[in-house]
């Protein structure tokens, strides 16, 4: 909740956007195609992650919620568990579109609601085992739509096998490489024995993954892991019960304690909401969901996890693991409000919880419209740039970046902050931001290039209110010889 209100600025602001919304201004960004597998009940981190799915559900298209098995839920699944949530979300959908609009009625929603095959992995594919959510996924992925389908795998994939083996059964081949083209998987490690063979049978599908059952390497563990000489506040249980679960509605009162870890199947769809910073169609360049990079991996000197899930190589390149270097900004309380921190971070998971601080504000924020006034609650500022997100510059060449024109919609005050994203582009030589970095322009001089290279600026805009909100802009700088 705010603590200065600001009454008349904000109910002009709503006013505005309720102006859009009727005009159909505020649904001109396309939306990313969802359809969601998950192993609910397995843990109770599906239906955390299903609480959060829906305060985003304005921001992505939902296609489909389909109750899977996995290894550690073999034999049933549990619909009913999604209806429950989607009840508890149809309580608080009014409360939500006074923030933004686009939020699907519960009706809509439940109508998206079918199951899996009851049974583990490949036992549930093949000929006759066709499921009602094996169908839908199939009439979805039969539309003529132009946006791929973004399948969010949080248990086993065997829906999704199924689906494509239906395909293969029934649709030319032309056709079924079109449909593939479409597809765009995130699972989270393989949680049964269709993964692999999806990936051996359909090699050009695009498929994001820690292969293999080793949890402890996957860099989807970066949502929940606590990480040394780090403030880990935001995903202690203390702070979930203060803003999320506690005195936040019935949405709130759903979502449940962390029995394992918190949240483990979140990354599946985290870096396909749209916020700036996330490019889906690119995971090489980072963004919520993680960063991965397109290899063939292989499987020396990792060990092998307790669920079963058989390993067996990879047969062809996937999009996976890799490594962040991640040397954070730190508040000061004296001259400059942050300064790089004395200490870099180094792995797979830091790729996710970089950003974790920024990703918990956010779910905070909107947990707070499901009970409060658009005038009691925050959020997020508005990124503009005076230039454009793709920019040429010759070696040595400097140049301005300029976000002065940037809001925020509750008048709250604004910090800004210019960092190079190494990783995301092909320079790895030495460059940085001009100072002082954390104004509303740089100035920026491109390094000397003996051959054509980019590099990836992120704007990461925080608002003052609370919970403090950011979004980004992502600027892909090519320097030319």
């Amino acid at each position: 909740m705010k603590s200065t209100p600001k009454p008349i600025f904000n109910l002009i602001v709503l006013f505005v956007l309720l102006l859009a919304s009727t005009a159909g201004f505020a649904q001109q960004e396309v939306k990313p195609r969802l359809f969601v597998l998950t192993d609910i009940e397995a843990d109770p981190d599906d239906t955390q992650s299903l609480v959060r799915l829906l305060l985003y559900s304005n921001k992505l298209e939902i296609r489909g919620l389909v109750a899977t098995t996995s290894c550690w839920h073999k034999n049933e699944v549990n619909p009913e568990s999604i209806l429950q949530v989607l009840d508890a979300y149809g309580k608080v959908r009014d409360n939500l579109l006074k923030h933004e609009g686009g939020y699907p009625t519960k009706i809509e929603l439940v109508a998206k609601v079918k199951t899996g095959p009851p049974k583990y992995g490949l036992l549930g594919v093949g000929k006759n085992q066709t499921s009602s959510g094996s169908q839908l996924l199939v009439e979805e992925l039969k539309k003529k739509d132009e946006r791929p389908l973004w399948v969010s795998v949080w248990g086993g994939a065997n829906v999704l096998a199924q689906a494509l083996y239906d395909l293969k059964a029934t649709t030319s081949q032309n056709q079924l490489d079109e449909i593939v083209s479409k597809i765009r998987v995130y699972t989270i490690s393989d949680q049964d024995d269709s993964g692999i063979w999806i990936r051996k049978n359909f090699p050009k599908l695009f498929y994001v993954v820690s292969p293999g059952d080793d949890y402890g390497t996957a860099t989807w563990t970066g949502i929940n892991t606590v990480v040394k000489n780090w403030d880990n506040t935001t995903i202690s249980n203390t702070w979930l019960a203060k803003n999320i679960q506690q005195d936040h509605g019935p949405l709130g009162a759903v979502y449940p304690d962390v029995s394992w870890g918190v949240e483990g199947d979140t990354p599946a769809f985290l870096g396909v909401i749209p916020n700036g910073l996330n490019h889906p169609e690119r995971p090489d360049y980072g963004g919520w969901g993680g960063r991965y990079t397109y290899y063939l991996p292989k499987f020396e000197g990792r060990k092998r996890g307790s669920s079963g899930v058989p390993f067996e190589p990879e047969t062809r390149k996937i999009w996976t693991d890799t490594i962040d270097t991640y040397e954070p900004y730190v508040f000061s309380n004296y001259g400059r409000n942050v300064k790089l921190d004395s200490t870099k971070y180094t792995g797979g998971k830091v790729s996710i919880w970089r950003w974790r601080d920024e990703i918990q504000n956010d779910f905070a924020a909107r947990m707070d419209w499901t009970i409060n006034t658009f005038t009691e609650a925050n959020h997020p500022p508005v990124p503009v740039l005076s230039h454009a997100t793709a920019l040429t510059v010759k070696s040595g060449q400097g140049f301005a970046l300029d976000a002065s024109k940037s809001y925020d919609p509750d008048g709250d005050s604004l910090s800004y902050l210019w960092f190079v994203y190494k990783e995301a582009g092909s320079f790895k030589g030495e460059f940085n931001i001009g100072q002082p970095g954390n104004s509303h322009t740089a100035y920026v001089v491109a390094p000397k290039v003996a051959q054509k290279e980019t590099i990836h600026i992120i704007l990461k805009l925080t608002d003052k209110g609370t919970p403090a909100l950011t979004r980004y802009k992502r600027i892909i700088v090519t320097v030319v010889p």
